[in-house]
């Protein structure tokens, strides 16, 4: 890596200060999975080769419905955001892609953009539309809506808009555009709620159309906000009969916030997987609604419930499963690197333990209903810490055994701070 923003030799005497304590802890960890049949280092493989997207909106302070805090040091381009990925990359070596999004995140020469995060050691992921906020000249505003509009003029700038992604998304390296609208209502009887279905219907066709041939269109859900009463788009079962209808390069994708409280996810996942249409996740958490936490900070056990249906799907692949992972938060109250690489090593975690569950036992519990065994499978698994397979995993890419510790150790944000311009206060969320 290049252009590499952290110092190896202050990442390498970081891991030399914890080498001999973490063998010691993956050397017993591996004599405790090998009694129960599972070979460590085959988890530590399959661990090292997972990775999830960071978003560029989350490199910076997110804020509430009234106010955002920015902090010191906080990046104000699409150039500052590579950097500050690139660190959570190089620390947490989980994260090697970028999900960008427009026109946040517009330049005028995308090629050079392309080769500015190659030599940061990135990637870019999914490509993200904007068609929830209104921007400086465009000649139509989406305050009654976007791709459901009733306004013809407006549906085709938000076509439009799309293509646009795709377009730079091409020059980007990405293949799959990422479209989630915030059409919806808050009063009754404000819109036919048929016909502003149709209109979307007809207007992400158009979309669909211009995707190139090995492209994906993931379709993002979201019960409420910022339409209460109201939302085109508001489930996973409106989701799969949009996708279903757009065809077979159409998918859902799931963000864990975006239900209902209590709502079974890992049911979902399994749901959409089974008709071939689980497209991906936005990862976060959430204690009372769409609160985009960071992921695993409040119900760890749901995010390895998912995985686990993920760890299912993957034994039992339908229409090509290759779902797009990425983290997708708003950081109010903590630095958003920090967050990240807390964010992806919960992720990363989840999916460890979900390779740990005793799959044979499960499954013969479950055909025996044996409720109790089929649940202690899966506990088993749960209960087991695996954070030394993370950072043996880590080291081993070349990552930090503890990536937060080692990265305030290297005073990023403080040396950013004298660097870069302030970020000015904001009257709300991104």
């Amino acid at each position: 890596m290049a252009g590499a923003p952290l110092s190896a030799d202050q990442i390498e005497s970081h891991n030399a200060a914890r080498l001999e304590a973490l063998q010691d802890e993956y050397d017993s960890l591996g004599r405790a999975l090998a009694r129960r049949g599972v070979a460590i280092d085959a988890i530590k493989a399959r661990v090292g080769a997972f990775s999830v997207a960071t978003p560029t909106w989350g490199s910076g302070r997110g804020g509430t419905r009234f106010a955002k805090f920015p902090i010191p040091g906080e990046p104000t381009n699409i150039h500052e955001k590579l950097e500050d990925c690139a660190v959570v990359q190089q620390l947490g070596r989980a994260t090697p892609r970028v999900s960008p999004h427009f026109p946040w995140d517009h330049v005028s020469d995308y090629k050079a953009l392309r080769e500015e995060a190659a030599e940061l050691g990135l990637g870019f992921d999914a490509v993200n539309s904007n068609t929830f906020q209104d921007q400086p000249g465009q000649p139509h505003s989406y305050r009654n809506g976007s791709l459901s509009a009733t306004d013809a003029g407006v549906r085709a700038q938000a076509v439009e808009h799309n293509i646009d992604c795709i377009r730079i998304g091409e020059e980007l390296g990405s293949k799959a555009l990422t479209v989630w609208v915030g059409d919806g209502t808050n009063f009754p009887g404000q819109q036919d709620l048929g016909a502003s279905l149709d209109r979307y219907l007809e207007a992400a066709a158009e979309i669909y159309a211009a995707l190139p041939g090995d492209w994906r269109m993931l379709l993002e859900h979201k019960m409420y906000e910022p339409a209460f009463y109201s939302t085109v788009i508001s489930d996973w079962g409106s989701s799969i009969l949009a996708a279903q209808q757009l065809g077979p390069k159409a998918k859902c994708l799931v963000d864990l916030g975006h239900h209902a409280p209590n709502v079974n996810i890992e049911q979902i996942v399994a749901r959409l997987h089974r008709f071939g249409k689980l497209g991906g996740f936005h990862f976060n958490d959430s204690k009372y609604g769409d609160d985009d936490l960071d992921s695993g900070s409040i119900n760890p056990h749901q995010l390895f419930l998912v995985f686990n249906e993920l760890v299912e799907a993957e034994l039992s692949p339908r229409d090509g499963f290759d779902p797009a992972y990425m983290i997708d938060q708003s950081h109010n109250v903590t630095d958003p690197i920090e967050s990240m690489l807390s964010s992806a090593e919960a992720i990363v975690g989840a999916y460890a333990k979900a390779l740990i569950v005793d799959r044979e036992a499960l499954h013969a519990a479950q055909a025996a209903n044996d409720t109790m065994l089929a649940f202690q499978a899966l506990r088993q698994a749960y209960r087991t810490d695996v954070t030394p397979i993370l950072a043996m995993a880590r080291m081993e890419a070349g990552g930090a055994a503890e990536p937060i510790f080692a990265y305030r150790d290297s005073g990023w944000r403080e040396r950013k701070a004298q660097e870069r311009r302030p970020v000015g206060l904001g009257a709300g969320i991104v």
